[in-house]
């Protein structure tokens, strides 16, 4: 080869590796992917049958809702402090301690079918979530390359499509032909396999200097603006996934596993297709389209029931929802270092637990007081608050991605 051959060589190489987009798909992405997808299989499929669970047991959907919010109560409490215990290197043992916690909760509420039994165990299973999908967001934080980080969290988001997809369909099934012992008894056994799956990931060992435990280091507040718009948002989510396919099974309604499903597909849909505009764009679209999008599908449910209304506002909820939780946890996330990954996911996820957990109590409330339509339509208003928490405060944030690329 000639010198001028060589010398055209090294310049279309390195102008070839400087157009080149960073490789986002590794296997650690891959699993951790499938990890998530386990975590939210486990907990969406006895999400949603838990209220039938619990009228089963002599409950009512008040207690129902009660348990939801206890649920989030316990994870509100542990996650600030997971955070700070990823923020010190722990990824693994993380996991894994989340992952036995959501396989041990569903076993309790087979061999103890009691209602006091069952609401302690409802608030051990929230505990295992918050020590999973804090852990698996934040190793999907590491492993994601800093270019692409928004694409990359909207692809891992798509575990909870497909979890929200398939599990409320399997859990409603399983409940219906087989009972609620071979439904808990798969939901064990799916968190076993998300343990089993974490086994081959090389979880990474950030080089982090130790940080005493400290309340004021619990909570990171560059993710606050997010988490607040997010955690208005969830009131809507909380009352959706815990009462929907109730409402739609008393008011003769198509099936709450089908309303799932179309939601899910829409969700899906949104990330695969969206996922890169949170990068290019910013955040902003998501937060008016999604809340839109989402009063909307509850305004739906309240005052024109029926069976095209229903799913349209299965596919009003998946945008809204699909694209407004990737697009605030990348602006909570993206900013953060090793030493603050954690607490930045943990405080995002607090805020996510705490409006889900506020909104399926609410909702239970307000339907035993008042009634569906009046629930659907009174919670729908937490989609306005959540774009006012965002235009006043999160917008204007340096974590913001719509301010950046202004």
């Amino acid at each position: 080869m000639s010198a001028r051959q060589a010398q055209v060589q090294v310049v279309q190489t390195a102008r070839s590796g400087a157009s080149a987009e960073p490789k986002l798909w590794t296997c650690d992405l891959v699993l951790i992917i499938l990890v998530n997808l386990c975590v939210f299989t486990n907990h969406i499929m006895s999400l949603a049958t838990f209220p039938y669970f619990i009228v089963s047991l002599g409950g009512t959907e008040a207690l129902a809702g009660l348990c939801a919010t206890f649920f989030s109560l316990v994870a509100v409490v542990i996650r600030p402090f997971i955070g700070w215990w990823l923020d010190n290197g722990a990824r693994r043992v993380a996991l894994v301690i989340g992952l036995v916690l959501m396989g041990l909760a569903p076993m309790g509420y087979l061999l103890v079918p009691t209602l006091s039994v069952v609401v302690v165990l409802r608030m051990i299973h929230g505990a295992g979530l918050s020590f999973s999908n804090s852990t698996t967001a934040t190793v999907a934080s590491d492993v994601i390359c800093k270019p692409r980080f928004g694409e990359g969290m909207g692809y891992f988001g798509m575990a909870t499509a497909l979890a929200s997809a398939i599990a409320p369909a399997l859990g409603l099934e399983l409940m219906g032909n087989l009972g609620f012992g071979a439904l808990f008894a798969t939901a064990a056994g799916i968190a076993a396999l998300g343990l089993v799956l974490f086994l081959f990931i090389r979880v990474p060992k950030p080089q982090v200097e130790k940080k005493p435990l400290s309340l004021k280091g619990l909570v990171n507040k560059d993710s606050l603006p997010a988490t607040v718009t997010m955690m208005v948002f969830m009131l809507t989510f909380g009352a959706l996934e815990n009462f929907v396919a109730i409402y739609a099974s008393n008011n003769g309604l198509p099936s709450g596993s089908l309303y799932f499903v179309i939601m899910s597909v829409m969700l899906l849909l949104v990330r695969v297709f969206l996922g890169k505009m949170v990068d290019q764009k910013g955040e902003a679209f998501f937060v008016y389209a999604c809340n839109a999008s989402m009063f909307c599908a509850f305004m739906l449910l309240a005052f024109v029931p029926s069976a095209a209304t229903f799913y349209l506002s299965a596919a009003l909820a998946g945008f809204g929802f699909g694209g407004l939780e990737p697009a605030l946890q990348s602006m909570a996330v993206h900013t953060s270092t090793d030493e603050t990954r954690g607490s930045a996911n943990s405080t995002f996820l607090c805020g996510y637990d705490i409006g889900y957990g506020v909104g399926g109590g609410v909702a239970g409330s307000l339907i035993t007081g008042a009634g569906y339509p009046t629930m659907w339509a009174t919670v729908a208003f937490a989609c306005v608050v959540s774009v006012l928490v965002y235009v006043l405060w999160a917008r204007k944030s340096d974590t913001s991605f719509t301010k950046r690329l202004r």
